[in-house]
Protein backbone atom coordinates (compact mmCIF):
# COMPACT_ATOMS: atom_id res chain seq x y z
CA UNK A 1 0.00 0.00 0.00
CA UNK A 2 1.26 3.67 -0.99
CA UNK A 3 2.03 5.98 1.64
CA UNK A 4 -0.80 7.48 2.97
CA UNK A 5 -3.22 5.21 1.31
CA UNK A 6 -4.77 4.09 4.71
CA UNK A 7 -6.11 7.61 5.31
CA UNK A 8 -9.08 7.12 2.52
CA UNK A 9 -10.51 4.37 5.00
CA UNK A 10 -11.45 6.86 7.78
CA UNK A 11 -8.24 8.27 10.11
CA UNK A 12 -5.06 6.05 10.00
CA UNK A 13 -3.30 5.59 13.25
CA UNK A 14 0.26 7.77 13.16
CA UNK A 15 3.02 5.57 13.74
CA UNK A 16 5.32 8.19 14.50
CA UNK A 17 6.05 10.57 17.63
CA UNK A 18 4.98 13.68 17.64
CA UNK A 19 7.00 16.66 18.85
CA UNK A 20 5.12 19.20 22.24
CA UNK A 21 3.28 21.78 20.30
CA UNK A 22 3.38 24.76 22.40
CA UNK A 23 2.43 29.10 21.85
CA UNK A 24 4.19 31.72 23.38
CA UNK A 25 3.48 35.34 23.13
CA UNK A 26 5.27 38.34 23.73
CA UNK A 27 3.47 40.77 25.55
CA UNK A 28 4.28 44.75 25.64
CA UNK A 29 3.05 47.56 27.50
CA UNK A 30 4.13 51.09 28.18
CA UNK A 31 4.35 51.47 32.25
CA UNK A 32 6.32 53.78 34.74
CA UNK A 33 7.77 55.57 31.51
CA UNK A 34 9.51 52.57 29.74
CA UNK A 35 8.45 49.06 27.74
CA UNK A 36 7.91 46.85 29.71
CA UNK A 37 6.91 42.89 29.16
CA UNK A 38 4.42 40.32 31.01
CA UNK A 39 6.65 37.36 32.67
CA UNK A 40 4.83 34.48 34.52
CA UNK A 41 6.92 32.24 37.32
CA UNK A 42 6.71 28.71 36.54
CA UNK A 43 5.56 26.18 39.20
CA UNK A 44 7.79 25.34 41.85
CA UNK A 45 7.39 21.57 41.59
CA UNK A 46 11.08 19.97 40.85
CA UNK A 47 9.46 17.74 38.30
CA UNK A 48 8.60 20.88 36.17
CA UNK A 49 10.79 21.75 34.15
CA UNK A 50 13.10 25.21 35.24
CA UNK A 51 11.17 24.90 37.95
CA UNK A 52 10.55 28.75 39.79
CA UNK A 53 12.10 30.53 36.43
CA UNK A 54 10.39 33.06 34.68
CA UNK A 55 8.99 32.61 31.30
CA UNK A 56 6.79 34.06 28.71
CA UNK A 57 3.16 33.60 29.11
CA UNK A 58 2.11 30.54 27.17
CA UNK A 59 1.22 26.70 27.04
CA UNK A 60 0.52 23.80 25.31
CA UNK A 61 -2.04 23.73 22.31
CA UNK A 62 -5.80 22.68 22.95
CA UNK A 63 -6.39 20.61 20.31
CA UNK A 64 -10.57 20.34 21.19
CA UNK A 65 -10.62 23.88 22.14
CA UNK A 66 -8.14 26.65 19.85
CA UNK A 67 -9.33 27.05 16.37
CA UNK A 68 -5.70 27.82 14.97
CA UNK A 69 -2.48 29.39 16.73
CA UNK A 70 -3.45 32.83 16.80
CA UNK A 71 -6.42 31.64 19.05
CA UNK A 72 -4.30 29.76 21.35
CA UNK A 73 -2.47 32.66 21.56
CA UNK A 74 -5.18 34.90 22.60
CA UNK A 75 -6.56 32.66 25.21
CA UNK A 76 -2.82 32.75 26.81
CA UNK A 77 -2.77 36.19 26.74
CA UNK A 78 -6.58 36.64 28.18
CA UNK A 79 -6.01 34.25 30.32
CA UNK A 80 -2.70 36.32 32.08
CA UNK A 81 -4.08 39.83 31.55
CA UNK A 82 -8.16 39.22 31.50
CA UNK A 83 -8.34 41.58 28.55
CA UNK A 84 -8.13 40.69 24.75
CA UNK A 85 -5.43 42.87 23.34
CA UNK A 86 -5.62 45.10 20.25
CA UNK A 87 -2.89 44.01 18.74
CA UNK A 88 -1.64 40.46 17.98
CA UNK A 89 0.68 39.21 15.53
CA UNK A 90 2.84 36.19 14.74
CA UNK A 91 6.59 36.36 15.21
CA UNK A 92 7.74 32.95 14.43
CA UNK A 93 8.33 29.39 15.08
CA UNK A 94 11.15 27.65 17.45
CA UNK A 95 11.86 24.04 17.94
CA UNK A 96 14.45 21.58 18.89
CA UNK A 97 14.75 18.56 20.51
CA UNK A 98 17.14 20.30 23.43
CA UNK A 99 14.74 23.31 24.31
CA UNK A 100 12.77 21.53 26.55
CA UNK A 101 13.45 18.79 28.58
CA UNK A 102 10.28 16.89 28.35
CA UNK A 103 11.02 16.23 24.84
CA UNK A 104 10.93 16.95 21.24
CA UNK A 105 9.24 20.49 21.39
CA UNK A 106 8.00 23.35 18.52
CA UNK A 107 6.36 26.95 19.70
CA UNK A 108 4.55 29.33 17.84
CA UNK A 109 5.23 32.58 19.20
CA UNK A 110 3.13 35.75 19.17
CA UNK A 111 3.90 39.45 20.18
CA UNK A 112 0.86 41.42 21.86
CA UNK A 113 0.46 45.14 22.46
CA UNK A 114 -1.78 46.45 25.87
CA UNK A 115 -2.98 49.73 26.10
CA UNK A 116 -2.36 51.49 29.35
CA UNK A 117 -5.53 51.09 30.98
CA UNK A 118 -5.33 47.39 30.25
CA UNK A 119 -1.67 46.87 31.18
CA UNK A 120 -2.92 48.58 34.84
CA UNK A 121 -5.81 46.10 35.09
CA UNK A 122 -5.39 43.02 37.22
CA UNK A 123 -2.97 39.87 36.53
CA UNK A 124 -2.68 36.00 37.32
CA UNK A 125 -1.04 35.87 40.27
CA UNK A 126 1.76 34.22 38.93
CA UNK A 127 2.14 36.85 36.47
CA UNK A 128 4.79 40.66 36.86
CA UNK A 129 5.55 43.18 34.62
CA UNK A 130 9.48 43.34 33.82
CA UNK A 131 10.96 46.55 32.23
CA UNK A 132 12.82 45.51 29.33
CA UNK A 133 16.65 46.47 29.40
CA UNK A 134 17.74 47.07 25.27
CA UNK A 135 16.76 43.81 24.28
CA UNK A 136 16.49 41.79 27.34
CA UNK A 137 14.89 41.28 30.87
CA UNK A 138 16.98 41.24 34.64
CA UNK A 139 15.84 37.83 35.38
CA UNK A 140 17.00 34.63 33.47
CA UNK A 141 14.30 33.16 31.27
CA UNK A 142 13.44 29.43 31.05
CA UNK A 143 13.40 27.49 28.06
CA UNK A 144 14.45 30.05 24.66
CA UNK A 145 12.51 32.51 25.66
CA UNK A 146 15.15 35.14 26.11
CA UNK A 147 15.86 34.26 22.51
CA UNK A 148 12.49 34.89 21.35
CA UNK A 149 12.14 37.87 23.55
CA UNK A 150 14.92 39.61 21.68
CA UNK A 151 13.52 38.82 18.36
CA UNK A 152 10.30 40.32 19.45
CA UNK A 153 11.95 43.25 20.55
CA UNK A 154 14.11 43.48 17.08
CA UNK A 155 10.48 42.82 15.32
CA UNK A 156 8.83 45.79 17.58
CA UNK A 157 11.34 48.70 16.96
CA UNK A 158 11.90 47.71 13.11
CA UNK A 159 8.00 48.22 12.65
CA UNK A 160 8.09 51.13 14.70
CA UNK A 161 10.32 52.87 12.24
CA UNK A 162 7.16 52.82 9.71
CA UNK A 163 3.81 52.02 11.17
CA UNK A 164 1.31 53.30 13.89
CA UNK A 165 1.87 50.39 16.08
CA UNK A 166 2.48 52.48 18.81
CA UNK A 167 -1.13 53.61 18.73
CA UNK A 168 -2.05 50.68 19.98
CA UNK A 169 -0.01 50.90 23.72
CA UNK A 170 -1.38 54.31 24.45
CA UNK A 171 -4.70 54.94 26.83
CA UNK A 172 -7.91 55.90 25.64
CA UNK A 173 -7.16 59.47 25.75
CA UNK A 174 -3.75 61.10 24.81
CA UNK A 175 -2.37 64.00 23.58
CA UNK A 176 0.32 64.11 20.32
CA UNK A 177 3.41 64.89 22.85
CA UNK A 178 2.26 61.41 24.85
CA UNK A 179 2.05 59.85 21.44
CA UNK A 180 5.39 60.90 20.84
CA UNK A 181 7.04 60.18 24.04
CA UNK A 182 5.34 56.34 23.79
CA UNK A 183 6.93 56.00 19.98
CA UNK A 184 10.39 57.47 21.73
CA UNK A 185 10.70 54.63 24.11
CA UNK A 186 9.94 52.05 22.05
CA UNK A 187 12.55 53.67 19.67
CA UNK A 188 14.74 54.69 22.32
CA UNK A 189 15.91 57.90 20.68
CA UNK A 190 14.63 61.27 20.52
CA UNK A 191 12.27 62.51 17.22
CA UNK A 192 11.67 65.73 15.66
CA UNK A 193 8.60 67.36 17.42
CA UNK A 194 7.37 69.05 14.13
CA UNK A 195 8.11 66.20 11.65
CA UNK A 196 5.86 63.93 14.31
CA UNK A 197 3.30 65.73 14.72
CA UNK A 198 2.58 65.99 10.50
CA UNK A 199 3.18 62.14 10.36
CA UNK A 200 0.52 61.52 12.66
CA UNK A 201 -2.47 64.21 11.53
CA UNK A 202 -1.53 63.33 8.28
CA UNK A 203 -1.80 59.95 8.53
CA UNK A 204 -5.97 59.60 9.67
CA UNK A 205 -5.20 57.46 12.64
CA UNK A 206 -6.33 59.48 15.37
CA UNK A 207 -9.28 62.15 15.83
CA UNK A 208 -9.58 64.77 18.42
CA UNK A 209 -11.99 64.40 21.54
CA UNK A 210 -14.15 67.50 22.56
CA UNK A 211 -11.92 68.12 25.58
CA UNK A 212 -8.29 69.25 26.40
CA UNK A 213 -5.83 68.28 29.24
CA UNK A 214 -5.08 70.47 31.37
CA UNK A 215 -1.72 71.06 32.78
CA UNK A 216 1.00 73.76 34.05
CA UNK A 217 1.18 74.71 30.61
CA UNK A 218 -1.21 75.53 27.98
CA UNK A 219 -4.09 73.19 27.54
CA UNK A 220 -3.39 70.30 24.76
CA UNK A 221 -6.13 69.14 22.75
CA UNK A 222 -6.54 65.27 23.22
CA UNK A 223 -6.59 62.34 20.65
CA UNK A 224 -8.16 59.33 20.65
CA UNK A 225 -7.50 56.17 18.04
CA UNK A 226 -10.30 55.81 15.60
CA UNK A 227 -12.08 52.90 15.83
CA UNK A 228 -11.71 49.42 13.92
CA UNK A 229 -8.46 51.35 12.37
CA UNK A 230 -5.89 48.92 10.66
CA UNK A 231 -1.97 49.85 11.14
CA UNK A 232 -0.92 52.55 9.33
CA UNK A 233 2.02 52.14 7.38
CA UNK A 234 4.51 55.35 6.70
CA UNK A 235 5.98 55.74 3.53
CA UNK A 236 9.32 56.39 5.13
CA UNK A 237 10.93 55.91 8.41
CA UNK A 238 11.68 58.23 11.21
CA UNK A 239 14.81 59.82 10.69
CA UNK A 240 17.04 60.32 14.03
CA UNK A 241 17.22 63.75 14.75
CA UNK A 242 20.09 65.62 12.95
Amino acid sequence: MAEGQDSMAGTPELDFPRPLTTVDVVIFAIRSDALQVLLVQRPKAETEPFPGSWALPGGFVDIAGDRDLEACAARKLKDKTGVVSPYLEQLGSWGSASRDPRGWSATHAYFALLPEHAASGALAADAQWFAVEGEKVRPKLAFDHAEILQAAVQRLRSKVEYTSLPAYLMPLEFTLPELQRTYEIVLDRPLEKSAFRTRMLAADLIEPVAKMRKGPNRPAQLYRLKKARAPVFFARTFNPPG
